[in-house]
């Protein structure tokens, strides 16, 4: 065993940060449908949030925005002309699939990979599988460049390895470390890797959600095991409940989270709840750890509580004093429900002693809560500094992205805008500039 750190890789909120209720199946995404955004303001947010996890001593470090608009996915299905031309003749015959181009939805890095530390894989390097999210279309291309930023960012190959995304199959359908958790004693020690998946693509008789599609396959979490050379004594599949996938849970990152030894989870989140905990106590008594489960009920919680709130859609991290705090968004402060819980939390002498709250409204109307905005890499000291330096938030990287984000971004977007010629003009600019920043050339192809 080695000491490690668990790193959280924020998404840097794009330019094009807009409200294009593009996911089916995410009820606050769904509900915030064409509203005006403010991209200045989203991306100051994150950046805040950032830089206080670090002031407080976690490792933080950022994930860079892509390129928006996708010309490429415009031009595939026959949009021709200059990009002026392009982007005028797609806002008027497929307003849509404009705004799937311009999609800001990278910012939620929880969904640009699956990750395992070099304690669990085979090899002891740490693995990224860059996810295919081929469920939506808006974010089906993402992985191109998931899979390029992070090669350049984990780009020594004896310590890293980086895969592409699985094939853009449903049998494959993958959503990341969103419907990943890894539990442990500590984070550099063996630990046990537990999936959560919403379907399986070749078993007809497992139940399946009615009204939202489930996004994660069994099939896609098997291949992600299989790439990342887990031991399958130390992995564990659950299969999230199909009832809750139905009540707007589209991910198992909104409805539990884990961290060490530790699973905050509701009640309603998997199939099988008790099967599933014997499962986790089992395998992780072979890693010499012992399962701590926080269990949330109904009438604790309601599960709409829980989507409004994003209860679990939280940060679940690890204290130098061993004790664990809890990152939550302010809508969480603002519901009855579940700010009573969550007081009687801190309250009850178990792990979770500390709440730090955020004020993430612009990420939170578009779907996504502190969860959705962070992608977890445990880290050995050696492997830490053998990464790319440039994105490790420090005061001083703080202040120059705001200072950045200050001369680039707009602070009200319009569906309408996303036709504008000079809103692709002001990203491209504000992207060149950022590589420059993070020193990071050839990120993109500008």
């Amino acid at each position: 065993m080695h000491d490690a750190r668990e790193y959280n890789f924020d998404g840097l909120v794009g330019p094009s940060h807009n409200y294009a209720g593009l996911s089916f199946g995410n009820v606050a995404s769904f509900s915030n449908v064409k509203s005006a955004s403010n991209p200045k303001q989203a991306a100051l947010q994150g950046l805040e949030k950032m830089r206080a996890l670090a002031a407080r001593g976690f490792a933080q470090a950022l994930l860079p925005p892509q390129d928006r608009p996708n010309f490429r996915l415009l031009r595939g299905i026959g949009f021709t002309g200059s990009d002026a031309d392009v982007l005028a003749r797609a806002y008027k015959e497929a307003p849509v699939i404009l705004a799937c181009a311009y999609s800001a939805s990278p910012m939620w890095t929880a969904n640009a990979a699956t990750v395992s530390p070099s304690a669990d894989s085979d090899d002891g390097r740490v693995h990224f599988t860059a996810a295919n999210l081929n469920n939506k279309l808006h974010r089906a291309f993402e992985h191109a460049q998931s899979a390029r930023t992070l090669r350049a960012i984990f780009h020594d190959e004896r310590r890293f390895a980086v895969h592409d995304a699985l094939p853009a199959t449903p049998a494959f359908g993958d959503e990341g470390a969103a419907n990943h958790t890894r539990l442990c004693a500590k984070h550099g020690a063996h630990a046990v890797e537990m999936f959560v998946y919403g379907r399986s693509e070749f078993d007809a008789n497992a139940p399946a959600p009615a009204r939202y599609p489930a996004r994660q396959s069994l099939e896609a979490s098997q291949a992600v095991a299989r790439l990342h050379g887990l031991k399958p004594a130390r992995t564990v599949y659950l299969q999230q409940n199909p009832d809750v996938i139905d009540q707007g849970v589209f991910h198992n990152d909104v409805i539990a989270v884990g961290n060490g030894n530790v699973l905050f989870y509701h009640e309603q989140a998997f199939a099988d709840e008790l099967a599933g905990l014997d499962q986790l106590r089992r395998a992780m008594a072979g890693v010499g750890a012992e399962l701590s489960a926080l269990r949330v009920d109904s009438g604790q919680v309601p599960v709409a509580d829980a989507v409004k709130s994003y209860l679990f859609n939280s940060q679940l991290l690890s204290k130098a004093d061993g004790r664990m705090a809890l990152v939550i968004p302010q809508e969480c402060r603002e519901n009855q429900a579940v700010a009573r819980y969550l007081a009687e939390l801190v309250a009850s002498g178990g792990p979770v002693d500390e709440l730090i709250h955020f004020d993430l409204r612009q990420s939170m109307r578009n779907g996504g809560g502190p969860a959705c905005l962070r992608l977890r890499v445990a880290l050995t000291d050696d492997e830490a500094n053998g990464m790319h330096q440039g994105v490790v938030m420090t005061e001083a990287l703080y202040h120059t992205l705001c200072a950045w984000v200050g001369k680039h971004y707009r602070d009200r977007l319009e569906p309408s805008d996303l036709a504008d010629p000079a809103l692709a003009l002001e990203i491209h600019t504000a992207l060149e500039e950022l590589t420059t920043i993070l020193n990071l050339p050839g990120l993109y192809d500008l």
